[in-house]
């Protein structure tokens, strides 16, 4: 499953290949309650078909009923919804939140499918990328990121207001090992939106593997990092209890810039594997603090449904800046330190 966004621009570009227009969407800002943030992704074609999300669907109905009565042919638009504005003044949200959306008219030219081709690349962690969009002409460039807080910020330049809209990779989980918490945890991060990929060495396991939707690889997980590598938003668990796999996938983890590295074990396991990560691996203290061992957070999780919602909420928490207590597996008391 890829990331939302991700598949908004995939097929933008399907269209613009079969000579369509299409109108890109872009959440500029959220005040209040809201249930896609900045920079969200939403894409239509002539016909009125849409990808993507901006809102619980009330501004995306908004949005594709002003597209068939043709008021969006200018090159931008702004649009302005909850709170009484010109641009909306009919509709109201219902979580009594605010929202405004970049609206972009895009023509099938070469110019802009290389510019989504870039946006593309962005997503998937290939490139740090940021949009710059004016806001009256329409004019739109790619330009490298230069790691600012805000995913949208604004700025004037020669006369004129721009919106400068990072790109940042959607969330990505890569599972080491199939196991009955594997199972759970793809199926969560799939709800969530993360793009989910199962390493296992092992081609029955693969073959059958029940989740749906989920890019399954037949390798070691080690050597799949090794290869490929892990950009800033991805977290990397293992969860098979098999040191060969768990062990030899933190090796290779730690020299990522995963944001989120976690193993399954018992407080025991997880001393024991930390004295292995550093006389066999030759990782460091810090390296191996990286590590969260034992994984997830302390729910009293003791089915694989519980083990798995226990690691989506640690790493979900981590990856917005927060820090949660530890959870324990079934073999060992609960533990009541801060990870």
């Amino acid at each position: 499953m890829q990331h939302l966004d991700t598949r908004v621009i995939d097929r933008a570009l399907d269209w613009l290949a079969e000579g369509r227009p299409l109108w890109l969407c872009t959440v500029l800002a959220t005040y209040g309650s809201s249930p896609r943030g900045p920079g969200s992704l939403l894409a239509a074609d002539d016909s009125g078909q849409a990808i993507g999300s901006l809102s619980g669907g009330c501004v995306e109905e908004d949005f594709l009923a002003r597209l068939g009565r043709g008021e969006l042919s200018g090159p931008v638009t702004t649009l302005r919804y909850g709170d009484g504005g010109i641009t909306a003044p009919q509709l109201r949200l219902p979580c009594d939140g605010v929202l405004e959306i970049l609206v972009e008219r895009l023509l099938p030219t070469p110019a802009n499918r290389e510019h989504l081709q870039g946006v593309g690349r962005g997503l998937r962690g290939e490139a740090p990328l940021c949009r710059e969009v004016s806001l009256t002409l329409g004019t739109r460039r790619l330009v490298e990121d230069d790691q600012a807080a805000e995913r949208v910020t604004r700025c004037q330049r020669d006369g004129d207001s721009w919106a400068r809209l990072r790109i940042t990779p959607g969330v990505r989980l890569v599972i080491a090992g199939i196991s009955p918490v594997s199972e759970y945890c793809a199926q969560f991060a799939q709800a969530l939106g993360f793009e989910v990929i199962v390493c296992d060495p092992r081609p029955e396991a693969c073959r059958a593997f029940p989740v749906a939707g989920v890019r399954v690889v037949e390798r070691l997980p080690s050597r799949y990092l090794a290869e490929q590598g892990a950009h800033g938003a991805t977290a990397v668990v293992a969860l098979t209890h098999d040191p060969r796999i768990d062990d030899l996938a933190m090796i290779e983890a730690v020299r990522t810039e995963a944001f989120y590295l976690g193993v399954m074990g018992s407080a025991r396991t997880s001393q024991k594997r930390a004295e292995r990560l550093a006389r066999s691996g030759g990782l460091s203290a810090d390296e191996i603090a990286r590590i969260h061992m034992p994984i997830g957070v302390a729910i009293g999780s003791k089915t694989p449904a519980q083990i798995a919602l226990a690691i989506l909420a640690d790493l979900l928490a981590r990856y917005h800046g927060k820090t949660l207590s530890v959870v324990p597996t079934p073999e060992t008391p609960r533990l009541t330190a801060v990870g």
